[in-house]
């Protein structure tokens, strides 16, 4: 019964929260009903069973909380008008498009907010994630990300902004906030850090590759909307492969290539082939879109043209400097070049990533390379530490172990 009570959260969450906002117009209001209501599944279903529509009934159960609670709270009329005021008209769908969840990501992707609580606040109110696995993505504390958050609802309140998919000429200032989001909640279902969750959560990438659709009927012509959608069906297509049968992650160079989903790979390749046609500077998700296209063209990974990929990583280094996008880089590095060489690299990015797992996994598996078994081990300690993904801890463990 619990995980039919998981599952169900991970379906339902953002939108019963959805629908909630847009009749309360609170986010407040509407996290802390859903989530009484998700309370009250969780001692009523084990003995009443799931109800067969569940997400109906999270939604009325939902609802009611919410009217109870403004009726005991002062002023309670006043509010209730003003929010029907506010929000009870229908908020007019953009073309064809009408989805409460994309309604929901465009308000907390607000430009009244910064772009870091936008993204933290999706993270929460849409993916259903969690303050402490936000906070992991972000590499903060946990404090301070919850406090972001609460600002952030709170300004959204106060400044009364609208619960509604932008105007068409609003967009494309909006979009590049929303694509931020949709890609840190497909990277948390692909990589999934809470240590109760599965390795994978593929709830999450499905949302975030249906919602990412949307936006690509809405903006068909924009570059990084085509970017980010193929970027996540390269990397959709490999998710059976991704862990073992032991639930072990995998690496890309271990994978069974025949299990890859060859249907979201041709589709992947023909998104980046698009972009790539017309002849415009590529962002960031298209660079990344077409390193993944790279790796998905070669049938054995013995085949994986690294000289390619190093070229497209040192043209996202120029569109974005970030530590990890050199950490990254310098993966391939060691493939091209050897391990000496992007040991060097590496290094010099330990005070920027010093809490990220990911760096001392990587200095791992270069010190591994080099036969110096006492230092990678001591950097594999550290990667196991500070790994939340239950199936990567479990592989670096294997791989220190290993190393006798």
């Amino acid at each position: 019964m619990s995980e039919a009570i998981t599952r169900v959260h991970r379906e339902e969450w953002a939108r019963v929260v959805a629908g909630l906002t847009r009749r309360f117009g609170d986010l407040d209001i509407a996290e802390e009903a859903a989530a009484e209501a998700f309370a009250v599944a969780v001692e009523r279903w084990p003995s009443d069973g799931v109800p067969p529509n569940p997400g109906a009934w999270l939604t009325t159960t939902a609802n009611r909380k919410a009217i109870d609670r403004l009726r005991r709270e002062s002023k309670r009329d006043d509010r209730q008008k003003e929010a029907q005021m506010a929000y009870d008209e229908p908020a007019e769908p953009l073309g064809v498009i009408d989805d409460e969840r994309l309604r929901l990501i465009f308000t907390c992707c607000h430009p009244a907010l910064a772009p870091e609580t936008r993204v933290a606040l999706t993270l929460r109110m849409v993916g259903g994630l969690t303050v402490p696995e936000i906070a992991r993505a972000f590499l903060v504390q946990e404090t301070t990300m919850g406090q972001r958050i609460t600002r952030a609802k709170a300004k959204i309140k106060a400044a009364r902004i609208p619960y509604r998919v932008p105007a068409a000429e609003d967009l494309p200032a909006r979009v590049s906030g929303v694509l931020a989001v949709l890609f840190l909640v497909f990277n948390e279902g692909y990589l999934a850090t809470g240590p109760d969750t599965d390795p994978i959560r593929s709830d999450l990438t499905a949302e975030a590759i249906r919602l990412t659709r949307l936006i690509r009927g809405l903006l068909p012509t924009d570059g990084e909307v085509a970017g980010l959608l193929a970027l996540m069906l390269l990397t959709e297509a490999r998710r059976t492969a991704r862990v073992s049968t032991t639930g072990e992650l995998v690496p890309l160079g271990d994978q069974n290539r025949a299990a890859w989903d060859t249907d979201l790979i041709a589709e992947g390749h023909h998104l980046v082939r698009e972009r790539l046609a017309t002849g415009l500077p590529p962002g960031r998700y298209q660079i990344l879109a077409a390193i993944n296209a790279v790796h998905t063209s070669a049938r054995d990974v013995r085949d994986t043209d690294w000289s390619q990929i190093v070229a497209l990583y040192n043209q996202l280094v120029r569109v974005d400097p970030s530590p990890v996008v050199a950490l990254n880089r310098a993966i391939a590095v060691a493939e091209l070049d050897g391990p000496d060489v992007a040991l060097g690299a590496v290094d010099t990015l330990e005070p920027a990533l010093t809490t990220y797992h990911a760096f001392h996994a990587t200095r791992a598996e270069l010190l591994r390379r080099l036969g110096r078994s006492d230092d990678s081990r001591a950097a594999y300690d550290q990667a196991i530490a500070l790994a939340g993904n239950t199936a990567e801890a479990a592989f670096l463990t294997r791989r220190r172990d290993q190393l006798g």
